[in-house]
């Protein structure tokens, strides 16, 4: 536990440093005299963490002074039209008739320049991570209050301090992004065409945000549905999905080849990072699947309790690199998901496993609750509701995810080489994705199904932790 005392140290300090900065004149010769008295007096183990936990505690305030509260771009917001040349930095993501791009700058009125600028153009026309852009317009100041969000410290936490809304723009060129996103961000659109051609809607565009994340073309009333049903997870590729998704696939793999050889293992892992490659190999779904992965290996060499230290530690290490990350729904997520994972889920699996049901669901279910429930104060806090039959309706539609990704892919691959045949396959796939449809719709119309709560203070997310982390120390106990 002494890796995850100096890992919360540092995250501590670096969240401290956010709300009081602290000079340098001040923390050095704090942290050299904790760490003079944890060398002479390094026999009392007490007193060694203590001492190494301060001097962490003050350098992660001190890194957290070190970003940078701004960029270039700022200075140019209510100075009129501009002119800015810049990069699609990140998948345009289309919200309703508009489309949100993210642009590195290069140039604004004709002299270099360094930032990032968020744009709100028209749905059409289209354009592609990696996209040469020209745009005209006026640069604001994002919003702080959109709707009771604070949006625009959300998008500062972004590194995002500028936008515009509905520019002229003109493409120049193309294929101007990082390899490899360049050609994975290509070969997913290859695949959701493919899928849009071999399935019929809603079901097409289901796969699509299911397997690939792109959950634009989902229906708005079935996108409610899943909100409702408290199934929304599941569209979302972030941590607590692929914790769900890793999780039934482990005890698929073990169940097929058991524990013996590294098969059930490899295959698992092998099929998380691919997912995460159509996904599109995000930020946020790297974080996920790192932190998946450590769950794994834990699990693998028999020591999944000791996998709070791995996970403890990456954290550490996630946000000492960028400290904004720590304010990000989805590394918290991520972070709970993997949590709950290895805390809660071993009780449930004792639990089950008193009912005498196969393993393979008693395990399935056993790791889906602990994702889900670790989360669940996240979600009411962020989002403001909470279902009231989200763990029914996701328990009934578990045994149909994995064939959803399985056939979906299948669908996916077969449909670039020969789209009829992945027609044939898409029939396979439009049973179970047909199958999840009609369980979210059935949940979601049942009255009083999800309830609207006012914004959760943090310190009720905290006591919710605290509850289950000491129900299950009391469980391992008993």
């Amino acid at each position: 536990m002494t890796l995850v005392y100096l890992s919360l140290a540092l995250i501590i300090g670096i969240y401290f440093g956010s709300y009081l900065q602290l000079p340098i004149t001040v923390a050095l010769p704090i942290i050299a005299s904790a760490l003079l008295i944890s060398i002479l007096w390094r026999k009392n183990r007490p007193v060694l963490l203590g001492g190494i936990c301060i001097a962490l505690f003050l350098c992660g305030a001190l890194r957290y002074g070190t970003v940078s509260t701004g960029d270039a771009l700022q200075s140019y917001i209510g100075k009129g039209t501009v002119s800015i040349t810049g990069v699609v930095v990140d998948e345009p993501e289309p919200v309703d008739s508009s489309t949100k791009l993210v642009l590195s700058a290069r140039e604004i009125n004709g002299q270099e320049i360094a930032g990032t600028l968020l744009i709100r153009t028209t749905r059409y026309p289209l354009y592609e991570y990696g996209d040469l852009l020209v745009i005209t317009g006026e640069m604001e100041k994002p919003p702080d209050d959109l709707n009771g969000f604070d949006y625009g410290a959300y998008l500062v936490h972004q590194g995002i301090y500028s936008t515009m809304y509905y520019p002229d723009i003109e493409r120049q060129g193309s294929g101007q992004g990082q390899q490899p996103f360049q050609a994975i961000y290509s070969f997913r659109h290859q695949m959701g065409e493919v899928l849009g051609a071999s399935l019929p809607e809603p079901q097409g565009s289901l796969a699509q945000g299911i397997l690939l994340g792109l959950r634009h073309n989902i229906p708005s009333s079935l996108f409610e549905d899943f909100r409702d049903s408290g199934t929304a997870h599941l569209l979302a590729i972030s941590g607590l999905h692929m914790a769900i998704v890793s999780a039934i696939l482990l005890s698929i793999a073990v169940w097929l080849f058991g524990r013996r050889r590294p098969t059930y293992f490899i295959l698992t892992l092998g099929t998380l990072w691919g997912y995460a490659v159509l996904a599109g190999m995000s930020p946020s779904v790297m974080r996920a699947a790192i932190m998946v992965s450590l769950f794994l290996f834990g699990t693998y060499l028999g020591r999944q309790r000791n996998g709070i230290t791995a996970l403890a530690f990456a954290a550490a290490i996630m946000v000492a690199i960028d400290p904004q990350i720590l304010w990000q729904v989805s590394f918290q997520m991520s972070f709970a998901a993997v949590l709950g994972l290895i805390l809660l889920t071993p009780t449930f699996q004792q639990w089950g496993r008193t009912t005498r049901a196969p393993t393979i669901v008693v395990d399935s279910f056993a790791y889906s609750l602990g994702a889900i429930l670790a989360t669940l104060p996240l979600i009411v806090y962020y989002f403001g509701y909470v279902s009231l039959v989200g763990l029914p309706a996701t328990f009934l539609i578990l045994p149909a995810l994995p064939a959803i990704i399985v056939f979906s892919a299948l669908v996916g691959f077969t449909g670039l080489i020969f789209l009829p045949f992945a027609q044939v396959i898409g029939w396979i796939d439009w049973l179970f994705l047909e199958y999840m449809i009609v369980v979210v719709q059935g949940f979601a119309r049942m009255p009083w199904s999800s309830l609207e709560v006012s914004r959760m203070d943090v310190i009720w997310v905290w006591l919710y932790s605290q509850i289950w982390s000491s129900s299950r120390s009391l469980s391992s106990l008993s």
